[in-house]
């Protein structure tokens, strides 16, 4: 701004005229009290001329270091780092405050309720946090008690930081209970860390404290690995979380085909593991996908549905096709009869088939269309197998049409069907 001639603003001159040697000297000061302070106050006083110096640095006219000189010293990058470094200082200097304290707790909060804790680790925990409330009744009045378990010793620790937020500890006159809160708190978050959680066990102790071991002995260790007969001899017992805890920790691919296998061939009474085929089956994870056929769990069409529309993966649209045959729902049938149309003639017959192990006979029509007019003899053997499997007086006379059909496997079933 202009004072009305030549001369520029007093404001304009002092902040832009502003020299290194100024600046810097300016930071000597403020390094002189910064290593002077002994309160809260003479280090906002500190932040304060540090605030006022970056603002002036930032409108100095500072002069440009030689581009052809490697060695030339760049004033600005030089006060700007010194700037940097007494900030640091500054704030190294400040507190401690009860905030802090209080910080710490909420973590350890969320630490004892949530960490997964081994049989070892949990005691260890609750110590943890019992010592922790007996040595900080030194420094605030508080009646915490960490009781039996994890979620007592939770609260407690939450009552602690209110009593210590309601005693409006000041930095300053309150240093050393502050600093004696802190220590013990950071004492607490050390012994927390310390405690054995699941995360620290290797696969093999994980499964050992689980028990999945257990049911080995020296006649029937002899499979290699152990880990297969011991899924192996958990399945057959029922033990199905025991297994599914395994396939969830082991993470071999190995494991995992032979743990699904398991799985597929009990059938039905895989149904604990439902939950986790589903969630795995949403991966369009074939094994899977399989497991849900067998066990049968209507649950699970909403997930398969999706998986047969469009062209894309065969293999998987034909595994999913018979998955859905197998579960039974009627309201699979639309969805799969949608398929009879498929570009692809191994899907066409994977859902012909599924028609007939649903059983429903609103697929007739469909089926007896397909049999009359789809160019691939596979496909239409399919639709007459399907019809056969329905098995109505309708379904049966359609496929009986074809008994001295052009292509063998259409002929077989349609004698089938006329002896039925």
């Amino acid at each position: 701004m202009s004072n009305g001639d030549d001369e520029p603003d007093d404001d304009a001159a002092e902040t832009g005229g502003a020299s290194a040697d100024e600046l810097e000297t300016r930071l000597d000061e403020a390094a002189d009290t910064l290593e002077a302070a002994e309160t809260e106050a003479d280090l906002d006083e500190v932040e304060t001329t540090l605030d006022d110096v970056e603002a002036d640095l930032e409108a100095a006219d500072l002069p440009e270091p030689d581009e052809d000189d490697e060695d030339a010293e760049d004033p600005r990058e030089e006060l700007e780092s010194r700037l940097s470094d007494l900030r640091d200082d500054l704030e190294s200097q400040r507190g401690p405050y009860a905030d802090d304290v209080i910080d710490i707790l909420d973590a350890a909060q969320g630490t004892v309720t949530d960490s997964e804790w081994t049989e070892a680790g949990e005691p260890d925990a609750h110590d943890a946090v019992d010592a922790f409330l007996a040595a900080s009744e030194e420094y605030v009045d508080h009646d915490a008690d960490a009781g039996s378990d994890l979620d007592a010793a939770a609260d407690a620790l939450g009552t602690v930081a209110d009593a210590i937020e309601s005693a409006d500890l000041d930095a300053d006159e309150d240093a050393e209970t502050i600093a004696g809160l802190l220590e013990t708190a950071e004492t607490l978050e050390d012994a927390l860390e310390a405690a054995e959680v699941w995360d620290d066990l290797t696969v093999q102790e994980q499964l050992d404290v689980k028990g999945f071991y257990d049911v080995l002995t020296n006649e029937n260790r002899k499979d290699f690995p152990a880990e297969w007969n011991a899924a192996k001899i958990h399945a057959k017992e029922g033990n199905l979380d025991i297994v599914l805890f395994a396939l969830e920790t082991l993470g071999s691919e190995y494991m995992e085909e032979y743990i699904i296998d398991i799985f597929y061939h009990l059938g039905s009474e895989a149904e604990p593991a439902f939950d986790v085929m589903n969630q795995r089956a949403q991966k369009r994870d074939k094994g899977p996908i399989k497991v849900l056929g067998k066990i049968g769990d209507e649950r699970a069409t909403e997930t398969l549905h999706d998986f047969i529309d469009g062209d894309g993966d065969p293999a998987l649209q034909k595994v999913t096709l018979r998955s859905l045959g197998s579960i039974g729902s009627e309201e699979s049938v639309q969805p799969v009869a949608n398929r009879l149309d498929a570009d692809n003639a191994e899907i066409r017959s994977s859902a012909a088939r599924a028609l007939g192990m649903l059983g429903d006979t609103r697929a007739v029509a469909p089926l007896a269309d397909v049999l009359e007019s789809d160019e691939s003899d596979e496909v239409r053997a399919s639709a007459a197998w399907a019809l056969r499997q329905i098995g109505t007086e309708d379904a049966l006379d359609e496929a009986a049409k074809y008994t001295d059909d052009r292509a063998y496997l259409v002929q077989a079933e349609a004698e089938k069907a006329s002896g039925a």
